[in-house]
């Protein structure tokens, strides 16, 4: 049986749906492109609310009077056929595995049935739907500097997004499998052959070198309203000629009309989920296989948000204004927690260490500790999350109503971010917390008191960044950083200890590093097993000489280190004080007072 592909393109009124309209009819013997089938009844419907100077002649399928000498009526009367009538009437003509290329308005989608799609007895029609997106500000100022085509109105409806997000639903809800392919119009312009092979591939149809270029001029595809709409795509011979759109001979760089902002806003959501289904999207970055240490974490929910206005959102879909002090000046306080085992572990310490950060940075109607405590427990129940967990919380001053340093023009409040992750399973963190850590001396010093105090937790990062990459280039896990005269503070993410040949654990003072809680944590730890501590300056020569080395964090919690600068720790082997601290550490979530019990989630 003869097997023929129909693939309904759905976009919005522009250019490039009708060069892609052009595109599909340049394949030649296997491929019947038809143009907006749908657009006869469309106008019935509409009757006297849209203006069109071939209005009469569409519905009627007879060319107007003012026609041309030329004009073929043929074109017109074939406007009385129904979009079934056409496809049914391109199938018999195609040879067997021919496709049907109808392009689609997205405002026309009402007038298709989704859920029974046309059958012929003697060929096998498989219906695929396509999705052709564009930037809904190109949309707009192409129109605003237009004024409008024929006096429509630019409604979200004219943008298409909002018409070819329901296209999408209702094709979703179908549950046949056959999901649509989304191409950004863009795509098309900047990689014509690769996207165009993307989308055949995805349609199952064969790709033809020959969809790259098309004649100018008139087309036999075209509907009979051409002449008053493509005049400029008819200038076009290739993707690389259609981009002009109302100005073929230069580029425009186009004004948007501050009245179409409410379009602009209702059309931006649904643009931004589609868009994220598009090849280019696909290709921004690594397999997200290879890049997450747990294949959950593409698909997590994080919360953002002012006071009172906080929401969940999905990863790929969040984000902070750029208005918020934390792009504009990296003003902003933050903590990590781990979540043990249904509790999260020192959430009382962490909240309190967040908010005198927030108190010496000045910062105003923040939030309170109950919206924070309220946030951070539905997120996790979003996520599912109870055990084998890590949470960034960061405040920021908020944002402002206009770019400036100054606090003054922050108006409305902090904002709270929320950043969930799933880590690895039980025994593994950040480091290799048995094997132990290779560790260098960084070149920049650590900030002092004076400049950038660091009890305050903030995210002006930059002196623990550029350690990093040091450490980064040097193969080793991270860098030991010093303070102005040369005693060690800590390394660019965690504090560190070490333990002497007399058997007393040593760490510095907070003076130049963050008094971690971990730190304080183990402090205490050490306390109770009966080590002998001592908080004091330490040089770099005696961590050089130490029998142990370790350093602590939330997300690394105790991580051996077996070597600095290339010189052996020890015996270059985790030392038994440190497994003594590790395993009291891990048993703390049991203890009473430790950690704050996760609340029932509705579905457990």
């Amino acid at each position: 049986m003869k097997l023929i592909t129909i693939v309904h393109c759905w976009s919005a009124p522009r250019s490039r749906s009708t060069a892609f309209l052009y595109s599909w009819e340049a394949r030649g013997s296997d491929c019947v492109a038809i143009d907006e089938p749908l657009y006869r009844e469309w106008l019935i419907q509409k009757g006297d609310t849209v203006a069109r100077p071939y209005l009469d002649g569409i519905i009627q399928g007879v060319p107007p009077a003012d026609s041309p000498d030329d004009e073929d009526p043929e074109i017109w009367k074939r406007e009385l056929l129904s979009l079934n009538e056409r496809i049914a009437q391109a199938a018999e003509k195609l040879p067997t595995n021919g496709i049907v290329f109808c392009k689609h308005m997205a405002k026309h989608a009402d007038l298709y049935d989704f859920e029974t799609e046309f059958k012929m007895d003697s060929i096998e029609l498989i219906h695929r739907h396509l999705l052709l997106i564009r930037d809904p500000v190109d949309v707009l100022s192409s129109w605003s500097v237009a004024g409008g085509v024929h006096g429509d109105n630019p409604t979200s409806d004219e943008v298409g997004i909002i018409p070819l997000m329901v296209i999408y639903s209702k094709l979703e809800s179908r549950m046949d499998g056959m999901q649509p392919v989304v191409v950004e119009s863009d795509d098309l312009v900047n990689d014509p052959e690769g996207t165009l092979f993307w989308v055949c591939e995805r349609l199952s149809v064969p790709f033809h070198q020959s969809m790259l270029t098309w004649e100018c001029g008139k087309h036999e595809c075209d509907g009979p309203w051409a002449r008053w709409w493509y005049a400029n795509v008819h200038k076009s011979s290739g993707w690389e000629s259609s981009t002009k759109d109302y100005y073929p001979e230069t580029k425009v760089y186009r004004t948007m009309d501050p009245l179409l902002m409410p379009a602009l806003k209702a059309a931006f959501p649904a643009y931004t989920f589609l868009s994220q289904l598009t090849l280019s999207y696909s290709q921004r970055g690594p397999d997200s296989s290879k890049i997450y240490e747990d294949p959950r974490n593409e698909s997590l929910l994080v919360w953002i948000g002012a006071p009172g206005r906080g929401r969940l959102l999905p990863r790929d879909m969040a984000g902070v204004s750029p208005w918020d002090s934390i792009v504009q000046g990296g003003d902003g306080c933050w903590e990590g927690v781990r979540v043990y085992r249904g509790k999260i572990l020192s959430l009382d310490k962490h909240l309190r260490r967040l908010f005198r950060s927030a108190k010496a940075l000045g910062y105003e109607n923040v939030h309170t500790k109950e919206e924070v405590i309220d946030a951070i427990f539905r997120t996790l129940a979003a996520n599912g999350m109870r055990d084998h967990a890590h949470m960034r919380l960061t405040l920021t001053r908020g944002e402002k109503c206009t770019s400036s340093m100054n606090p003054k023009f922050n108006v409305y409040g902090t904002t709270l971010i929320i950043l969930p992750e799933w880590k690895p399973t039980e025994g593994a963190t950040t480091y290799d917390n048995t094997s132990g850590i290779a560790l260098i001396t960084a070149s920049q010093r650590r900030n002092s008191p004076a400049t950038c105090d660091s009890k305050i937790h903030h995210n002006n990062m930059i002196n623990n960044i550029l350690p990093k990459i040091q450490a980064n280039l040097a193969g080793v896990a991270d860098a030991l950083m010093l303070d102005l005269e040369g005693f060690v503070t800590e390394t660019n993410a965690t504090n560190i200890f070490m333990v002497d040949d007399e058997g007393t654990l040593l760490t510095p003072h907070a003076d130049h590093c963050l008094p971690g809680i971990t730190r304080e944590t183990v402090i205490t730890l050490a306390k109770e097993l009966g080590i002998p501590t001592e908080v004091r300056r330490v040089s770099l020569a005696e961590f050089y000489a130490a029998e142990e080395v370790f350093t602590t964090g939330t997300m690394g919690e105790l991580t051996p280190v077996t070597r600095i600068d290339g010189r052996v720790i020890g015996e270059g082997v985790r030392g038994e004080v440190t497994k003594r601290l590790q395993e009291a550490y891990k048993k703390l979530p049991e203890r009473d007072g430790w950690a704050t019990p996760i609340p029932a989630f509705a579905d457990s």
